[in-house]
């Protein structure tokens, strides 16, 4: 396919030279893997895979670059796209062999694997119990309380009635892609409320007396 892809398809659309061969090369990879999954009958999570479908556009959109690759404090170099800022600070000093670029609503997000010293951390007990409830969000057995994400359940109204909304809408339209993106920036805080209230448990920050 690979090879199919050189001699017929890039003659057709130039624009394949402008951008890295990265993306392609890997969309290929991925897809041997997932027929090898699935003629060999790999199970995840107890289910069977299943035979490879198309990715849709717009849905978990991400791709995948290697080769030289540099990071700085607040940006990073990319093959063929350049000097890209970041609003968080990167790991300034390694140099990271590859990168996978994703969007999650209107922002683009940019994760890589670099390798780290070990730092070993003392346990300060052995075993704990956990109880999730609907007051707090979770009880240990030491008496320590988490509370929840109160905010939440406001978002929740709101996307309820946001997308009964997009339902009234033209399919494809521009007032329809409008409303999806505002659906997927209020899924995003979401996500992101839930992710908050994990890390704030796993650290100790929000425990009550």
């Amino acid at each position: 396919m690979h090879k199919w892809l050189v001699s017929s398809v890039k003659p057709d659309f130039l624009w394949y030279y402008e951008v890295s061969k990265c993306p392609p090369q890997q969309a290929l990879r991925n897809l041997m893997l997932a027929f090898k999954d699935f003629f060999k009958g790999k199970k995840i999570r107890g289910k069977r895979v299943g035979f490879p479908h198309f990715k849709k556009k717009g849905k978990h959109d991400s791709f995948y670059l290697d080769g030289s690759i540099q990071c700085d404090h607040f940006a990073i170099k990319l093959p063929r796209i350049g000097w890209v800022r970041t609003y968080e600070k990167l790991p300034y000093g390694y140099k990271p062999k590859n990168v996978t670029i994703s969007r999650k609503a209107s922002r683009w997000f940019v994760s890589f694997k670099i390798e780290v010293p070990e730092n070993n951390t003392v346990k300060t007990r052995d075993v704990i119990g956990v109880d999730l409830g609907i007051k707090t969000l979770a009880t240990c057995s030491d008496g320590t309380k988490f509370l929840g994400a109160k905010p939440y359940k406001k978002l929740e109204k709101k996307l309820a009635r946001m997308q009964y909304l997009l339902r009234k809408k033209v399919k494809h339209s521009n007032n329809y892609k409008k409303a999806q993106l505002k659906i997927a920036k209020l899924h995003l805080k979401i996500s992101n409320l839930r992710k908050d209230s994990i890390n704030k448990i796993t650290t100790l920050r929000r425990s009550l007396p």
